[in-house]
């Protein structure tokens, strides 16, 4: 089939970087992946249990467009106790395919074409690409390193034009590993609302903080109705093969998403949101654990790559560094790669993030404390080649 039966932004759309890598590493034997952005950590046992009695039950039909009334409930049951904004479950909730379901509804919902959308960077891959899709413009505002990769608020006011949508914030950030403060997100909302912008705040990664107290953006004054909060159970619970997300917004935006949502997808799998239900029940000490652990490993991680001689920010929330492997003299496709096929260990460019990526790469540190032992072992001898 010809490449020209292709619509034109599809033919634009760039390749996932992260993919690449994944891709090439599975020809190879005998990788460390620091590349992977999932936990490492199987589901926990109770929530497996309960996917298995809804299966068993016979619970194996198309839910509510919007997900089950039970999970809805009791996810803003939980938002309401962990961050104190409150959710209409009836109208105010949708249960997704994933976080990444929930990203693409709330764009192609609020965007009409070449409607501008600022997304700080680096940041997720599929943001921009998201976007694009949706028929609106991405404007990206690289953050700095020397800030810690911090959100600066007067960069998002001094890229607003007459066309600017909406404000997109993913944070903890993926991949840099940056938190934003309750100042900053405050500023924030004073310009959505200077400036009658909507807000979409990506919180997959809220739980998976470390001396930080994560912000929920739709709890901060006045701005609940002009949020669109996205979030899901991949992270926070091991559930990533699950594939169940959500989205929280106001009535209107809500129900312009399950427009889509109900063409698209129907309703997210029966099975797995039976065990996000079973998540928000009894996953909290689980969490907990988990995040214990990536502590430990965070610090081996930082530690690791600044003793080698590659800055590293000290993330404060997900499982992700960005080492500033441009010191090396290499860029960080031409390190990344040779890393891989020399040393076998796996880790992203950083230029596939957005501007402010280039020069640096992404470790995941959701992998077992040995192997990054190992991977870092590893990364010396390659260091040492160079």
């Amino acid at each position: 089939m010809k490449e020209s039966y292709l619509a034109e932004r599809i033919i634009r759309l760039k390749p996932s970087g992260i993919r690449k890598y994944f891709d090439i590493s599975a020809t190879i034997e005998d990788v460390i992946s620091l590349g992977i952005g999932e936990p490492d950590f199987t589901t926990p046992q109770p929530i497996l249990d309960e996917g298995i009695r809804s299966l068993q039950r016979g619970e194996t039909h198309y839910t509510a467009n919007s997900g089950i009334i039970e999970l809805r409930r009791a996810l803003a049951a939980h938002l309401d106790q962990k961050y104190h904004v409150m959710y209409d479950p009836t109208n105010e909730v949708v249960i997704t395919v994933g976080g990444s379901e929930a990203l693409f509804l709330s764009l192609c919902a609020i965007l009409n074409p070449g409607e501008e959308v600022i997304i700080p960077t680096p940041c997720f891959v599929s943001y921009q690409a998201d976007v694009e899709l949706a028929g609106g413009k991405v404007i990206e505002i690289p953050s700095r390193m020397e800030d810690g990769f911090a959100l600066v608020p007067e960069n998002i006011e001094k890229a607003i034009t007459p066309k600017t949508k909406a404000i997109f914030i993913g944070y903890p950030c993926n991949p840099t590993g940056a938190v934003a403060s309750h100042e900053t997100l405050l500023e924030v909302a004073r310009i959505a609302e200077k400036y009658d912008l909507i807000v979409i705040s990506d919180e997959i990664y809220d739980r998976l903080v470390y001396d930080h107290t994560h912000v929920c953006f739709p709890s901060l004054p006045g701005m609940k109705e002009r949020t669109i909060l996205l979030g899901g159970f991949s992270k926070d619970y091991a559930m990533t093969g699950w594939r169940v997300g959500y989205a929280c917004a106001p009535r209107g935006v809500v129900e312009g998403m399950l427009r889509i949502h109900q063409y698209l997808i129907m309703s997210a799998p029966s099975t797995a949101q039976a065990g996000a239900l079973q998540a928000l029940r009894v996953g909290e000490e689980y969490v907990m654990e988990m995040v214990e652990e990536y502590d430990r490993r965070r610090k081996l991680i930082v530690n690791g790559f600044n003793q080698l001689g590659l800055p590293t920010v000290e993330p404060k929330g997900a499982f992700y560094c960005f080492p500033k492997v441009g010191v090396t003299g290499l860029d960080d496709e031409t390190f990344c790669t040779r890393l891989l096929h020399e040393q076998h260990v796996a880790m992203i460019p950083g230029h596939n993030f957005g501007a402010g990526g280039e020069g640096f790469a992404r470790a995941s540190y959701a992998t077992a404390y040995e192997k990054i032992e190992q991977a870092l072992v590893r990364i010396e001898k390659f260091l040492k080649t160079l």
